[in-house]
Formats: C-alpha cells, sequence, structure tokens
C-alpha cells in the first residue's frame, strides 16, 4: 500500500480528499465538476499554524517568542510541506491541467507545499481536530528534536548576521533575470554585499532564489552553510 492510499484511508469522505488534491488549473479546464483546493488550503494553513504553535508553546516554556517563530517557520516553510507531499506521493495523485502538468506542476515545490495544507484543512472538515493533530504529529512534529538540533535559521536570516559582525550593510537582492510563463516561473537573484556581487541563486520564486542565493554566498565568502 503506497503512502496516498494511507493518506486516503484516513478519510470517512473521500471526495474531500480529492478536493485537496484538485488544483485551480483542473478546474477550468472542468467547470461545474468539483471546487478547487484554494478554501481548503486557507482553513488548512490556518490549523497548521495553530497546532504547530500550541506545540511548541507547550514543549519549550524555557524558551522566548524568537526561538519559537524560527522553529515553527522551519517546521511549515514551503520547502519542509513540499518535501512532506513529496513522502505522501501526493504530486503523481493531483489533478491539474494539461498545462499545468506540462509545466511541471507535479513538482512545483509551491504547489505541493499548498496541497498539503489543502488536505490538513479537508482532513480537519472530515475527522475534526484529534485526527489532523495525530497526522500533524506523526509527519511534521516529530521532525522537531532534528530541527533543534540543525540551524534554525534560514539562510538569508544567517547570511545577514554574518555580514554584521563584520560591520557591512544589509544584503540586497537583485533580480537579474526572470522567465518562464506564470505557472512555472523562474527567477535568478543575486545578493550584492556592499555593491560587491557575492552570488546568485535560482528559484520558481523570489523568496526560494534570494534564499539559495543566500546559501552560496555563506559558503562562497565565510565557508559556512
Amino acid at each position: 500500500m503506497t503512502d496516498i492510499d494511507k493518506l486516503r484511508q484516513l478519510f470517512k469522505n473521500k471526495e474531500l480528499l480529492d478536493q485537496a488534491l484538485t488544483h485551480k488549473s483542473w478546474v477550468n479546464e472542468h467547470p461545474n465538476k468539483r471546487e478547487s483546493n484554494e478554501r481548503l488550503e486557507f482553513l488548512g494553513d490556518a490549523i497548521l499554524e495553530f497546532i504547530i504553535t500550541e506545540t511548541l508553546y507547550l514543549q519549550f516554556p524555557e524558551h522566548q517568542e524568537g526561538y519559537l517563530t524560527a522553529l515553527r517557520s522551519n517546521l511549515v516553510n514551503t520547502q519542509n510541506l513540499a518535501n512532506l507531499a513529496i513522502k505522501l506521493g501526493v504530486g503523481e495523485t493531483l489533478y491539474l491541467s494539461k498545462g499545468e502538468e506540462e509545466g511541471g506542476g507535479r513538482k512545483n515545490i509551491s504547489l505541493l507545499a499548498d496541497t498539503v495544507e489543502a488536505i490538513i484543512g479537508a482532513l480537519f472538515i472530515d475527522s475534526g481536530l484529534d485526527k489532523v493533530t495525530e497526522f500533524i504529529k506523526k509527519n511534521l512534529i516529530i521532525e522537531i528534536p532534528y530541527k533543534v538540533s540543525g540551524q534554525l535559521k534560514d539562510p538569508k536570516s544567517r547570511l545577514q548576521e554574518y555580514v554584521q559582525a563584520k560591520g557591512l550593510p544589509t544584503p540586497k537582492y537583485k533580480v537579474i533575470e526572470e522567465s518562464g510563463p506564470d505557472h512555472n516561473k523562474k527567477f535568478i537573484i543575486e545578493v550584492v554585499v556592499e555593491n560587491t556581487a557575492w552570488a546568485k541563486g535560482e528559484g520558481k520564486n523570489k523568496n526560494l532564489a534570494e534564499q539559495n542565493a543566500a546559501s552560496k554566498a555563506l559558503i562562497l565568502v565565510f565557508g559556512t552553510k
């Protein structure tokens, strides 16, 4: 049994899971058949943040807001949610338009992360808070020990700290190339410190490209990740 089959077994109403897997592009090609997953994503985003926030608040009474916020961000960021989608086999089961599929939608990091949030929203409607909390604990909260032992801050935040420690001005991020259709954008961004280009990063959105640029700068300039 695949992971997506196990996920489907969690639902009493299988149609809710189908809706969670339905991208708006598919709805445009199949009008009046099913709603897209956008409303479920909106709900799931809020539920996910609440459950993670409550867990961290109770689990780390000795830590202040800044630490808890960084840890929460590491658990629910786009890449982490997309990794979960890949683990569950979500990409292969998405309902996408032909154009979205040809554009690489099944591997689109942002799209996959949004779908995980929609699944969480659908599971909440289907089975309530206890069931969705169990799902989040099994798939995301379980990573807390690993996240705590690793780097909590993202590359951009770490780069800024290194730069400030050297007495240099805040890094600036400059888009040097933007290409591709709206559903499959590609950005190349350069990180500049004191009018000197340090590194370039590529991504499907500006934030991802900036993070990749900062990560490369950390390695090239400071010899760290």
